[in-house]
């Protein structure tokens, strides 16, 4: 799929462009499946945090087999199992990745489920994880719970421990985070959001907030933070970038924490590695059990890519090249 302009998605099309070849430190990977997520929708539009040069092929995950390894690359050889965090470049038939953004897959995991690990669950585990340090028995608001991101969120949250409130817009949405571990439930759509949480914890607010919506729920989460609370802010599916008065940070010697997981892979890979390999441990385990949305075939990204603006995916979106093995 190339994208030659930033533009809606509708006009990204499907041809051919040039073979990636493996340069120093690099490895090329024959795609299996790649994970489809919201900041793609951004970025063919040229809306994103970065602008890739044009034209370009997007997709910022994939899974599938080494296909060469370039100098200087230890530990990959031809033939290995493998994800990938991309950036771009995932909705081929081959992509070129840094070696250190490149995780083996352990035996036993299907590879297109694991095409749709490394942004949503490497986001949700270093936000709780690196950013918040979320503590057992703390609480978790989780807004946006029942999104690909947000799911992640609910589940790895009741993993270490946390009581996990999930916030979304819908019934159905709800009963899909409660059947990812969910302790209470909030639909911002029929309740009060701030009135909620205050029942939920007996006045004394949530520890952590965890939110890729952005836009007026924003100021209620932060309101409805408990003394030393941390906002985590993942992103702004709801379309707006909040303001967030910093008083009210003050009062509650809270703090807003910031969450960029593919820089933190590209400035720190050594944390972020492990990171990665305890989630495909956890994966491989059966502790983590991923939702899938929809599943669509490369030609059709331009459908998978509609799919997410209409926010009503539950779970994950996966694009498929190649049977998984």
């Amino acid at each position: 799929m190339i994208c030659s302009a930033f533009a809606p998605v509708e006009e990204l099309h499907h041809g051919d462009f040039p073979e990636p070849q493996a340069g120093p430190g690099e490895v090329v990977i024959d795609v299996a499946a790649a994970g489809v997520n919201y900041p793609d929708v951004l970025i063919v539009q040229g809306k994103y945090q970065t602008k890739p040069a044009l034209p370009f092929v997007p997709g910022s995950e994939a899974a599938g087999r080494i296909a060469a390894v370039g100098p200087d690359v230890k530990g990959f050889t031809i033939g290995d199992r493998v994800i990938a965090f991309t950036g771009s470049g995932a909705f081929a038939e081959q992509v070129r990745v840094p070696a250190t953004q490149v995780w083996p897959v352990p035996d036993g995991v299907d590879l297109e489920v694991a095409a749709g690990i490394s942004i949503t669950y490497g986001t949700s585990y270093h936000a709780l994880k690196d950013r918040a340090q979320l503590k057992p028995g703390e609480s978790l608001l989780v807004l946006g719970a029942g999104g690909g991101v947000g799911l992640t969120a609910v589940e790895l949250g009741k993993h270490m421990g946390a009581r996990v409130i999930a916030a979304a817009s819908s019934a159905e949405k709800l009963a899909l985070a409660k059947a990812q571990g969910a302790d209470d439930l909030i639909d911002y759509a029929q309740e009060d959001l701030r009135e909620r949480i205050k029942q939920l914890t007996d006045g004394k607010g949530v520890d952590v907030v965890y939110d890729p919506v952005g836009g007026p729920m924003n100021l209620t989460a932060v309101k409805s933070l408990a003394w030393g609370g941390r906002l985590l802010v993942i992103g702004f599916a709801g379309g707006d970038i909040p303001s967030i008065p910093a008083n009210l940070l003050l009062l509650k010697s809270a703090s807003a924490v910031g969450v960029l997981w593919g820089n933190s892979v590209r400035a720190d890979p050594v944390a972020q590695g492990e990171n990665m390999r305890q989630l495909l441990a956890w994966l491989a385990d059966g502790s983590l059990k991923p939702v899938i949305d929809t599943r669509f075939a490369l030609p059709d990204a331009v459908a998978a890519l509609q799919h997410l603006e209409k926010r009503k995916v539950k779970g994950k979106v996966l694009l498929t090249l190649q049977p998984a093995s």
